[in-house]
């Protein structure tokens, strides 16, 4: 077997010697080409060009969420094919690893190597169902390109959360779990529309859902993790399913507390509930439409200011070594 190793050399819970034994492990089982990535995006480019040659059967991702975003971008830059296209292995080194957790693996990369080696002795393997999402067609934001995600997107409130935390790690914070809570609670004391939703979510068949504040997007559950804590957004989310939305009408201070106290008790049988809260489950196709540019993120990625955004879920994507 021939496998390229793609490396973020800045993935937050792996050092330099750990990389070392993980790559002689790899190495000791597989023909096994090592690149380190060198600048953002640098991961997607090596996912396309292993997409487009002939010897690559494999594509391992030595990072975070991020990392795997990008070589999953990259592999399905001409759509999906899972037969032909090299699968994917992950062996987590961001800090959450959400991905590679809901695969369940290990949340340690010397584990979940070991794990990977096991999976590729026994010949076990998944194909996946992922999302994607494109500027809605007729919009101002039709020209944007069509981006894949793992496991969950959003539209206003998370993705500004995201989009400040990013900022944060720009400076040089480290990213932890109490950095997001703290751009948590900065989101909802700055952000201007979650008394009164800009969101509007319209699929096929059924009538429009209006005045949305916060729009999650799950493709698996648990959506994230808190620490080790599992949480779900959409507890019957999964790989093997179309897209799954969580969407609120309403962040007041009682409203938060109430939905942020479901999310942290929330488990797999029971996710957040009540008059405010919109949750659908198995979406083919759905369009967010917003009244003003709002920020969109895809698996933890600030994406910028959208408008309308056209996402759908794509069964059966991509293999993965698990």
């Amino acid at each position: 077997m021939r496998a390229l190793l793609v490396v973020n050399p800045a993935a937050t819970t792996t050092s330099a010697r750990t990389r070392d034994v993980l790559i002689h492990a790899l190495a000791s089982e597989m023909k096994l080409e090592v690149v380190m990535t060198e600048y953002r995006g640098h991961a997607r480019d090596l996912g396309r060009q292993a997409a487009d040659s002939d010897d690559i059967d494999l594509v391992v991702a030595l990072g975070g969420d991020g990392t795997v975003n990008e070589v999953v971008n990259g592999l399905l830059h001409r759509g999906p094919d899972p037969e032909r296209l090299p699968g994917l292995a992950v062996v987590p080194g961001g800090s959450t690893n959400v991905f590679a957790r809901a695969l369940g693996l290990p949340n340690d990369a010397v584990e979940a190597t070991g794990a990977l080696l096991d999976a590729l002795r026994e010949e076990r393997e998944r194909t996946v169902g992922l999302g994607i999402a494109a500027g809605t067609p007729g919009t101002e934001d039709e020209s944007v390109p069509s981006r894949w995600f793992t496991f969950c997107a959003g539209l206003g409130f998370d993705a500004g959360v995201v989009g400040r935390v990013e900022q944060q790690r720009e400076l040089g914070r480290r990213s932890t779990h109490a950095l997001y809570l703290r751009q948590v609670l900065r989101q909802f004391l700055d952000d201007p529309h979650r008394r009164h939703g800009m969101i509007t979510l319209e699929r096929p068949g059924a009538d429009p859902v209006t005045d949305l504040v916060l729009s999650i997007i799950c493709n698996t559950s648990p959506w994230t993790f808190l620490g080790n804590r599992p949480v779900y957004a959409a507890p019957k989310a999964s790989f093997d399913t179309g897209l799954d939305v969580l969407a609120l009408s309403r962040m007041s201070t009682p409203a938060v507390a109430r939905y942020a106290t479901q999310l942290l008790t929330s488990s797999p049988e029971r996710g957040p509930q009540g008059k405010h809260a919109v949750t659908l489950h198995d979406l083919t196709e759905f369009t967010l439409h917003s009244k003003v540019p709002l920020p969109l993120q895809m698996d933890g990625d600030h994406l910028g200011l959208r408008t309308s955004v056209t996402f759908t879920g794509v069964r059966r994507a991509l293999r993965v070594i698990v």
